[in-house]
């Protein structure tokens, strides 16, 4: 059954990726833009999504500010020993919530978590986008495929990108709709070094091999850490203190850029302040 909203989902199996950070930049750019959105978090043992709402709701409500909000909802995993039954489970709870979130809102985001759980699965599998952050090293790089550190020839693909194309099965099978896959180059160095070039060309010869797009994502800046505790994005700066510096503005282009290469029509990211 085909759903209304447009469903983007952010993945990645290896933890410390920047999933919640981005999850929450494009809800907030994208309630911005005039668009309702719904989120949802699928890792109920670390959270960090529902906190960074919750944090945002805390500070609004201080200091008697009228910020956008998503609808949020969990999922939790199911309690029930027996895997089939949990699995048949979780399906028919995450279903239902998709489901009932599409109904009023244009877009919905699902964070997940970084291990490869039945709920990261499903989230995968209702994804019209998936974007996986990927922080800017080899190391991280080995999400994706097994990669020979001296010919640097692709060995063969990771357990998560054999994950992602089962979704992709899923996902066609279920409704007949495709998944847009993005691998974002997060926590970019401004600087131009060796082992940068090196991971781009990696990624571009992955990108031919696995069909998924590569986009530059954010650069490694303090202040994306710094919002968290207090539930605020880049896109919020301006209301907050009023102004901007040069490194803030950049930022801000940078969250553009990512919404930008979702690909939704008609979208104008613009809190009305002037740079």
């Amino acid at each position: 059954m085909e759903i209304g909203a447009h469903v983007i989902t952010i993945g990645n199996e290896k933890g410390g990726s920047g999933k919640s950070t981005a999850a929450m930049h494009l809800i907030v750019a994208l309630l911005q833009s005039g668009r309702s959105v719904a989120s949802i978090d699928l890792d109920q043992r670390q959270g960090t999504l529902t906190r960074y709402i919750e944090n945002r709701r805390a500070y609004a409500k201080r200091h008697d500010l009228s910020m956008p909000q998503p609808t949020h909802e969990t999922v939790a995993p199911t309690a029930d020993p027996r895997r089939s039954a949990a699995v048949e489970d979780e399906e028919d709870r995450l279903h239902a919530v998709v489901q009932r979130l599409a109904r009023d809102r244009d877009v919905i985001v699902i964070d997940t978590a970084g291990g490869d759980t039945n709920l990261t699965r499903l989230g995968h599998s209702y994804a019209d986008t998936l974007i996986t952050p990927l922080n800017d090293s080899f190391i991280d790089l080995d999400v994706l495929a097994r990669i020979d550190g001296e010919s640097m020839k692709i060995g063969g693909p990771s357990h998560y990108a054999e994950m992602v194309w089962e979704q992709k099965i899923k996902r066609a099978t279920r409704d007949g709709g495709s998944i847009d896959w993005i691998v974002m180059r997060n926590r970019l160095s401004t600087l131009d070094a060796r082992n940068k070039r090196r991971m781009a060309r990696s990624l571009h010869d992955l990108a031919l091999r696995m069909g998924f797009r590569v986009i530059a994502g954010f650069g490694e800046r303090v202040i994306y850490r710094e919002l968290f505790l207090k539930g605020l994005t880049l896109m919020d700066l301006c209301q907050v203190s009023g102004r901007l510096n040069l490194s803030h503005v950049a930022a801000r282009q940078e969250v553009r850029s990512v919404v930008e290469a979702v690909g939704l029509p008609s979208v104008l990211v613009s809190d009305g302040s002037s740079e």
